[in-house]
């Protein structure tokens, strides 16, 4: 199994209104294999503190004990080099292969739940990007390593005009003393 980059999403809603267009969008992509869930949780809370939870994993029972064997795999290698790696990797199997893959512990979900505000919904999604293994794997190819990565908001392009426009402005009109 090759496993892409993982990302872990926390989502938060005010007055959610889903109408299935989200769950929707996650199925165009897995089917696209573009992005495949490996553990999801949503956690709805409507105004009368009523709750509904809907977890979701597009991995099947062998694919969740294939992935854990490598993250336990890999974790055991840099805890305690080969012999950790084998000892991960067989703890990781095992534990995917008995429930999957889980974000959260069922003790952490009542957390989420007791924190969440009336009308209101959190999700916490663990998210492979499957289109960049091609891309990881030809950049390995041609010698190249990872140095750095991040996800660039919109929003933190409007944060960072901001401050340059707050920057522009003091240098316009410096201070008087």
């Amino acid at each position: 199994m090759t496993i892409g980059p993982v990302q872990l999403l926390v989502l938060g809603f005010e007055h959610p209104d889903f109408k299935g267009e989200i769950l929707a969008e996650f199925d165009r992509l897995k089917e696209s294999d573009v992005v495949r869930i490996i553990d999801g949780i949503a956690v709805r809370k409507d105004r009368g503190g009523d709750v509904s939870v809907i977890k979701r994993s597009d991995l099947s029972k062998e694919e969740a004990a294939e992935f854990g064997a490598i993250v336990g795999g890999l974790i055991g290698l840099g805890a305690a080099g080969a012999e950790g790696a084998i000892v991960g990797a067989i703890a990781g199997a095992e534990e995917a292969s008995d429930g999957g893959i889980d974000v959260l512990e069922e003790e952490e979900v009542w957390d989420v739940i007791d924190e969440i505000p009336n009308d209101s919904a959190a999700a916490i999604i663990l998210l492979e990007h499957r289109w960049a293994i091609p891309l990881r794997d030809a950049i390995r190819a041609a010698g190249g390593f990872g140095i750095s990565d991040g996800f660039l908001h919109p929003e933190d392009l409007v944060a960072v005009g901001l401050i340059a426009a707050d920057e522009a402005a003091v240098l316009a009109n410096p201070p008087t003393a």
